[in-house]
This record gives C-alpha cells, sequence and structure tokens, in this order.
C-alpha cells in the first residue's frame, strides 16, 4: 500500500510539474500602417518653396534688336517637368514679374539695374499667339504619376535708346495639386 501510494504521489508529482512547463502558445497580429499625401516633383525636385521651375534665356543680342524669342528650359536643358501623383489635377500659375508694367511694349520688363526696362511677355504656344497674362494659368492634364512637360514661351521687344548690359527678371509660379 505504502509502496502504491508513493508511485501514485509520484506520478501526481510529474504530472504537475509537466503541466507548469508545459509550452503555451499565444497569438496575436501586427498593425501595419502607411499613410501616403500628394505631391508633386518639379524638375525632379522636391520640396514647397523656392523650387527652380527653369529658365527663360533670351540669349545675347544686339541693344538694337527688333524682338527674340525663347523657350522656358529646365537647369539642365530640356523641358521643364511636373510628375504629380496619380489622381491629382495639377496646375501651374505664372504670377507676377518683378518688374511688371514698368516698360509699355509687354506686360512684364526685364531690367538692367539702373533704370532701363525690356519689355517682354509669356506665351504658351511657339508661334507667340497665346498671351499668358501676369497670372495665367498653364493647366495639366489628371496625372497618371508619369512626369508631364510645360510649354512656355517668350518673346522680348526692343526699343530706341536702350544701353548694352545684362536685363534680368524673376517670375513667381505656384503648383497646385
Amino acid at each position: 500500500m505504502q509502496l502504491v501510494s508513493r508511485l501514485g504521489l509520484s506520478l501526481l508529482g510529474l504530472t504537475l510539474m509537466t503541466s507548469a512547463n508545459a509550452a503555451t502558445t499565444v497569438t496575436g497580429q501586427i498593425s501595419s500602417t502607411l499613410i501616403l499625401t500628394s505631391s508633386c516633383l518639379v524638375n525632379g525636385g522636391a520640396g514647397s518653396s523656392g523650387l527652380n521651375f527653369g529658365s527663360l534665356n533670351f540669349g545675347t543680342t544686339t541693344s538694337l534688336f527688333t524682338n527674340t524669342g525663347t523657350q522656358l528650359t529646365a537647369a539642365g536643358g530640356g523641358a521643364v517637368s511636373i510628375q504629380c501623383s496619380s489622381g491629382t489635377t495639377p496646375t501651374v500659375t505664372i504670377q507676377g514679374g518683378l518688374h511688371d508694367g514698368q516698360s509699355p511694349g509687354g506686360s512684364r520688363a526685364l531690367y538692367d539695374g539702373v533704370a532701363n526696362f525690356v519689355p517682354y511677355d509669356l506665351y504658351t504656344d511657339s508661334g507667340y499667339n497665346n498671351l499668358l497674362t501676369s497670372t495665367g494659368v498653364i493647366p495639366l492634364a489628371a496625372s497618371t504619376g508619369a512626369a508631364q512637360t510645360i510649354s512656355l514661351y517668350g518673346r522680348a521687344v526692343g526699343k530706341p535708346g536702350l544701353p548694352a548690359g545684362t536685363y534680368t527678371d524673376t517670375i513667381a509660379v505656384q503648383l497646385s495639386f
């Protein structure tokens, strides 16, 4: 009887030890989240201000010129590129320049830093037929995520009495999407 009792207690002890050391499995989940906001790249660059939309380089000509034209180009040459998130509808607004209205013959003006202005205007076509006002909008197609290009042209008009020099202007640009 004592032997049976000892065996019974030993088995009970082993059972309790086995239960205490038994592996327990717990299951659950991990939550993952990513929030994407709409954005655009201008000539491959991101940011919210100070972006380089390119330049209008009228080149070098004599001070007796009649008119000269140019096309907006990106910093590295080529067309200006706008790439926006899929599902957005980007709009480029060409705003005022630093010297708008300073010279008859154009709505904008290039300035030599002294007292002389060369009038010029912006157009959306290479034939200089579609004038872009000082708050002109260049609509782009609804974005698929692929880059789109901007077509913008400038035409400067000569006038008597212009001295030789470097004439410049800075035009504000706004991209909405």
